[in-house]
């Protein structure tokens, strides 16, 4: 049976006429245009049952209105539904029917007034736009039931305009955020070559890429394209590495594309669809389970009318017989054909129940779109009761409206605007500035009952009037995946860096592709797919993984450790022997080897080698500001009051054997004049001591430049000045020590000790001299180790070059140790 857009399909005659345009039809023929006759007529053919339940919804609800004695009491509403055929050229034949009326000719008079008040329709947004652009120019007003396109929101292009179901702009940004809840940053897109697809479609990219979500493809399809280029569509889906799929689609591509992927065997994709075919139940048919099952999407929130499935079920041909649209759908329904002519049909006799027959139409489960319809005809039906005062006139409480001839559609606009009711389900109604109702969504998912039948099931919801980070709601319902094993599918155009590593662009690919690379060292990342590594503070350093910062390892030279060890037990074993060695000389302190060696400097220098070795001490373990200025200072003035003695000693072993000689008087040095000596060359570099500590003290320090994993807990000189100032005049010193000592190196055998005192002091400026590079190049605490080493290699030095010999005499050969020894001659 086929249908023309001429005519209203379903009228009925009313004070108020209320015009409708829905998709009855959804495949229109190409007529041929002539520039020698006259165009033919548009046929619309393939009744679309779920646009009739549509149809019906209205009619059922302008009936309820007037059975009413509450709402518009004594006016009647009537209506006029046309055919838009879910095109644009239909729809521009509907809107100019329901506003001019069915004449083929023009009179001479013109009322001026539509023959409809309000339409409501289409379902389609680029139907919409084209009857806006010519019912606009007459501010009639539209209110459609299912145009999405967020372009319908301008009130600069469309003042007369409202609809029932939220704007495109809030699902476009839902299905975004809906696929970056679920990790997929690679998805592909195909959309509906219209208004609605392209605007929703590039909404939805937008929004994605603000998510961080890449759109591998996009692809557009028309119910009228030719099956090559749904072929190639399907092609370019196939062939794409994105297992999710955002369909942005009418329920006319839809059904195109689908049965191209059957031909193509098309599955294993994720789909995330729009409210447009979400929620069709025609669609979940055993046919397409192979490829939909799993789907995802968002809808509008379904309701129940009370009364409407049973007006949908008297629905009858007998009600008006010369309706040629109600004898198709029986026909289409019931497979019957009221012609018996016809073979292979069998005769439709028009007393079979729909009761008995499960259809888009029947189906009165998933109430959405209808509801809508329900929505606009009482939004129209409350503009009106407030428009002709019903139910108020004064004071007086008048149970009548008022009627006016002239309604102006510039009021009914002003009166839809301000309309606020709530339905006997208990939803409110209302718009805003511009048109559009509050935005809330169902996130559907296409599920398999106990029956094996496919089922929309509310898995979530999402609500745009609430702030961002609360809009999502999950009611905790499992969600059935396309995968077999039924885990959420991966769809990522690389797979995720792992924290310690970050992301790195690809050239020539979306942000979405990229490679992860390492974070470096001293870096971290502590989540996945980190666009940056960040660096550690000072004090920390990253751990193996690069996920985490980890206080650095604190290094100094410690008592603890083997090296440390074992320099405390070289300074302690050389303090104790140190020690011992003076006992033996004070034992001893009577024989003529003691006093020849001048037993008050012996004394003197036993305890300030004794300093020495005990001074190495202050350098193992943790720096402290004490511990610091200790270090040095006891250091350099210990080993000045060494060097200072041996000087004397030196002195005084020169000048001893010189005033042997009959030919020479030399006078000898007193004591008090070696004390005086000592004294003085001790008290010079405690002088430098003070004024370092005064003007620049070391002090702890945390060096973390010589190596970046540690911290190297060091003494920092605080004035290098000073230090090499202390360690100069230490050796100042110890060069005056050596060339007085070696001048004397020609004494006699039996009095040698010049010879030990030159021999140590070669040892000594040895040990400093190899020190000064080894200082700088140690690392770390190695640096420290080279000073303590350097002071116990030097300390060693003299111990046993000076004293070495004399205890040997005193212990192993004491025959030795007289007087005509002493001043024995061996030639």
């Amino acid at each position: 049976m086929l249908g023309s857009p001429e005519f209203p399909l379903l009228s009925k005659e009313g004070d108020i006429i209320i015009g409708g345009a829905f998709s009855i039809h959804s495949q229109i023929s190409k007529p041929s245009f002539s520039l020698t006759g006259i165009p033919e007529p548009l046929i619309c053919s393939r009744i679309n049952l779920r646009e009739f339940r549509f149809a019906q919804t209205m009619i059922f609800a302008i009936e309820e209105i007037n059975n009413s004695s509450t709402l518009l009491p004594n006016i009647s509403l009537g209506y006029k539904i046309f055919d838009s055929c879910g095109s644009t050229l239909p729809s521009t034949r509907a809107v100019m029917g329901l506003m001019n009326g069915q004449e083929r000719t023009a009179e001479k008079t013109c009322s001026s007034q539509s023959s409809v008040h309000v339409i409501i329709g289409a379902s389609e947004s680029s139907s919409t736009i084209v009857m806006l652009q010519i019912s606009g120019t007459f501010q009639i007003p539209v209110i459609s039931h299912f145009a999405t396109c967020a372009c319908l929101s301008n009130r600069k292009d469309y003042p007369s305009f409202f609809r029932t179901i939220p704007s495109d702009y809030y699902q476009s940004r839902a299905l975004a955020e809906l696929v970056k809840l679920f990790g997929w940053t690679w998805v592909g897109a195909v959309r509906s070559d219209n208004d609605y697809g392209n605007n929703g479609m590039a909404t939805f990219i937008t929004a994605a890429s603000q998510e961080g979500v890449c759109v591998e493809y996009s692809v557009a399809i028309s119910r009228t394209d030719s099956s090559e280029e749904v072929a190639r569509v399907v092609k370019v889906i196939r062939s794409g590495s994105a297992r999710v799929l955002v369909a942005f689609l009418a329920q006319g591509e839809m059904d195109i594309l689908l049965e191209e992927a059957l031909k193509q065997n098309l599955t294993g994709l994720q789909w995330v669809g729009s409210e447009s075919w979400i929620t069709a139940s025609h669609l979940a048919d055993k046919r397409y389970s192979g490829i939909l099952t799993g789907s995802l999407g968002f809808a509008i929130r379904k309701t129940k009318i009370a009364g409407l499935q049973e007006f949908l079920l008297q629905v009858n041909p007998s009600q008006e017989p010369q309706n040629n649209l109600l004898r198709e759908f029986w026909e289409t329904t019931f497979g019957c054909s009221f012609q018996s002519s016809l073979p292979g049909q069998s005769q439709c006799s028009g007393s079979e129940r729909l009761g008995d027959i499960n259809n888009p139409f029947t189906d009165v489960s998933q109430l959405r779109i209808s509801n809508n319809v329900y929505k606009a005809v009482y939004a129209v039906a409350h503009a009106m009761h407030n428009m002709l005062n019903c139910g108020q006139s004064g004071e007086a409480i008048n149970p009548s409206c008022i009627w006016k001839d002239d309604l102006e559609p510039k009021q009914i606009v002003r009166h839809l605007q301000g309309v606020n009711f709530t339905l006997q389900s208990g939803e409110r109604v209302n718009f805003d500035e511009n048109g559009d109702p509050s935005a809330t969504y169902e996130l559907v998912n296409w599920q398999r009952n106990q029956a094996g039948d496919m089922v929309f099931m509310a898995v979530g919801s999402y609500d745009a009037s609430l702030p961002n980070g609360r809009q999502f709601t999950m009611n905790g319902i499992n969600i059935t995946w396309v995968t077999e094993s039924q885990t959420r599918p991966l769809s990522v155009c690389s797979e995720s860096c792992p924290p310690g590593f970050r992301q790195a662009a690809i050239k020539g690919k979306p942000i979405c592709c990229f490679s992860c690379i390492a974070c470096a060292a001293g870096e971290i990342s502590t989540t996945n797919n980190s666009a940056k590594c960040s660096p550690c503070p000072l004090e920390f350093w990253s751990n193996e993984e690069q996920s985490q910062c980890v206080p650095k390892v604190i290094e100094f030279l410690s008592f603890g450790e083997t090296m440390g060890s074992l320099l405390t037990a070289f300074s302690l074993f050389g303090a104790s022997l140190t020690l011992v060695v003076l006992c033996v000389f004070f034992w001893f302190r009577d024989t003529p080897l003691v006093k020849a060696s001048n037993s008050e400097l012996s004394f003197l220098l036993l305890f300030s080698l004794t300093l020495c070795f005990l001074c190495s001490l202050t350098f193992i373990g943790q720096p402290t500001e004490w511990s610091c200025m200790l270090r040095h200072t006891v250091f350099g003035i210990s080993f000045a009051l060494c060097i200072s003695c041996i000087l004397a000693k030196t002195v005084t072993v020169v000048s001893a054997f010189k005033a042997t000689r009959p030919a020479k008087t030399v006078p000898q040095c007193s004591a008090p004049l070696q004390r005086t000596s000592v004294l003085s060359c001790t008290l010079l570099q405690v002088l430098i001591c003070v004024l370092w500590l005064i003007f620049a003290p070391p002090f702890p320090y945390k060096n973390t430049v010589h190596t970046t994993k540690k911290i190297i807990l060091e003494c920092n000189l605080g004035s290098p000045l000073g230090f090499w100032a202390a360690l100069g005049y230490i050796g100042l010193l110890a060069v005056l020590c050596f060339i007085l000592a070696f001048l004397s190196r020609k004494l006699p055998d039996n009095f040698n000790e010049a010879k030990f005192i030159t021999f140590s002091m070669l040892i000594f400026c040895a040990v400093w001299v190899t020190f000064i590079p080894a200082y700088f190049s140690s690392p770390g605490k190695f640096t420290v180790a080279v000073e303590i080493f350097a002071i116990l290699a030097s300390s060693f030095g003299l111990f046993f070059c000076i004293f070495a010999p004399k205890c040997y005499v005193l212990l192993v050969k004491p025959e030795r140790n007289t007087k005509r020894h002493m001043m024995g001659r061996n030639h």
